[in-house]
């Protein structure tokens, strides 16, 4: 039997100590999911649980969670929440070597190290929100593989929230390849490579919001070249999973445009450029266009391509570049932020640009990466 009162205090006890560098490691990975400015104060601070070895680290802001861990010397163990931006904006600034922490009375969390002491004010672990665990494994997808796929597709995703199908990536993963296509209706971006998913049947699509491919692009990143990220969906949920991490996301419902009828079938008027000679001119000429429209004009002849914006508070700019071209001459407008968010992207080397006409969209390829076959469509503007 124990005495009244002292059940509720064991209950309540965690402590442990953990080295400043494996503390901020996890710190830093969750910091792009705490909501900042959250009506729910709970989703401001982190659910830290301590047990075994390990110590277990969660955030969420209710669309996107995650949940990392590292090594600790656990005394007690035990949970608690501690608040997220405080929380690392202390342990950055400590010295390294060992930081002890403790739960306290009343939710509060006392950190020390070496001898300095701090008191947070948490709140109930109780009032965490509860995670969905995870699946069973769909795939296996390399990290380099998934990292490329999001930073050649993300720009193109459409800020506008009345847009929502619109708001994420499309995720398609088949037997022999993975592909990620994202629009906002005036460009698409669509990546493709060929690689063996082991224990994939049919086709699987999921649309990826925008917050969650900037984290799994992060995951992927810091998980190294040689990593996989083991991949899962229920119903409601996507789940990405890299050694100690595991990323949850909600999919966004709705229906994805059907982006293959978008995809230029003949745009036979084709000239091949360097990325970085585009690229400079493009954005040198950009300084003086509408700074409305950002519109840039394309001309392309026997002479080569030349490169043309003008703007009533400005002026002119023209840049000509010599290329071969066979084809009929051409002249075409396009957003030149649309044209550099493409090129940033894009690996270096040569640049193919495909037209058919003035009131068609152009495609544009890179040509020096063989292993993704990389598309970026763009619609042209009135000049």
């Amino acid at each position: 039997m124990t005495a009244p009162g002292t059940a509720r205090e064991e209950h309540e006890a965690m402590e442990f100590s953990v080295t400043k560098s494996a503390l901020l490691n996890e710190l830093s990975t969750t910091q792009g999911v705490v909501e900042r400015k959250t009506t729910i104060p709970i989703l401001s601070n982190l659910l830290v649980e301590a047990k075994g070895s390990s110590l277990t680290i969660t955030a969420t802001d209710l669309e996107l969670s995650i949940r990392t861990s590292c090594e600790a010397k656990i005394k007690k163990e035990g949970a608690g929440t501690i608040p997220a931006k405080k929380l690392l904006e202390l342990v950055r600034l400590l010295p390294e070597g060992e930081i002890k922490v403790k739960l306290l009375e009343n939710h509060w969390v006392e950190i020390v190290s070496d001898r300095k002491k701090y008191k947070l004010v948490g709140m109930a672990k109780e009032n965490f929100p509860a995670l969905p665990a995870m699946p069973h494994t769909l795939v296996k997808i390399p990290a380099p593989i998934l990292e490329n796929l999001i930073g050649k597709t993300k720009f193109a995703i459409s800020m506008e929230e009345s847009r929502y199908t619109l708001n994420g990536g499309l995720l398609i993963l088949k037997p022999d390849t993975l592909a990620m296509v994202a629009t906002d209706g005036h460009r698409l971006a669509l990546a493709e490579t060929d690689h063996k998913l082991a224990g994939l049947n049919g086709e699987v699509k999921v649309l990826i919001p925008k917050k969650a491919m900037d984290e799994v692009e992060k995951l992927s990143s810091a998980a190294g070249s040689d990593a996989h990220i083991e991949f899962a969906k229920d119903e409601s949920h996507l789940f990405f999973q890299v050694g100690h991490r595991l990323l949850i996301s909600r999919i966004l419902t709705g229906q994805f445009p059907n982006y293959e009828a978008v995809l230029p079938r003949d745009n036979n008027k084709s000239v091949v450029i360097e990325r970085a000679e585009l690229s400079d001119a493009v954005r040198r000429v950009s300084q003086l266009s509408d700074q409305r429209s950002h519109a840039v004009k394309l001309a392309v002849s026997k002479e080569g391509i030349e490169i043309s914006a003008s703007s009533p508070e400005y002026g002119e700019a023209k840049e000509n570049i010599e290329k071969d071209y066979k084809g009929d001459p051409i002249a075409i407008g396009f957003n030149s932020s649309y044209m550099l968010d493409f090129l940033a992207a894009a690996a270096d080397g040569p640049i193919s640009i495909e037209l058919k006409d003035e009131q068609s969209a152009g495609q544009m390829r890179p040509l020096a990466d063989e292993s993704y076959r990389y598309r970026y469509i763009i619609m042209p503007m009135r000049i």
